[in-house]
């Protein structure tokens, strides 16, 4: 079983800074994907940042909304991917989720979601 534990949200205010981060667990052999989503109310879940964990070096993929405020990172040892996000904005407001893809050690393909963690931006 993989598990993912995000922390990091919070309420502030237009402009403001929040860091997200997520740390998986369990039995991983190897990680192929780590990134984040975000659900505002009465919307659908959008991928706004992935790191693409490829043999050549990692590829780190934005949502439009997001390029040149948020920054994706990862710890490969530690198992943690992170979210920094800066000049936040009202329309950021959503609930986060963490992905995470890869292999068990069963060899086996995963992907898991995290719980999702509260962010809000008020004017």
């Amino acid at each position: 079983q993989v598990q993912l534990v995000e922390s990091g949200g919070g309420n502030v205010q237009t402009g403001e800074s929040l860091r997200l981060s997520c740390v998986a667990s369990g039995k991983i052999h190897s990680v192929t994907s780590m990134g984040w989503y975000r659900q505002a109310p009465g919307e659908q879940r959008e991928p706004i940042a992935i790191i693409r964990v490829q043999p050549r070096g990692d590829v780190a993929i934005y949502a439009d909304s997001v390029k040149g405020r948020f920054t994706i990172s990862r710890d490969d040892v530690k198992k943690t991917v992170s979210l920094q996000m800066g000049d936040l904005k009202p329309e950021d407001t959503a609930v986060y989720y963490c992905n995470v893809g890869g292999f068990d050690t069963d060899y086996q393909p995963f992907g898991r979601w995290g719980r999702g963690t509260q962010v809000t931006v008020s004017s």
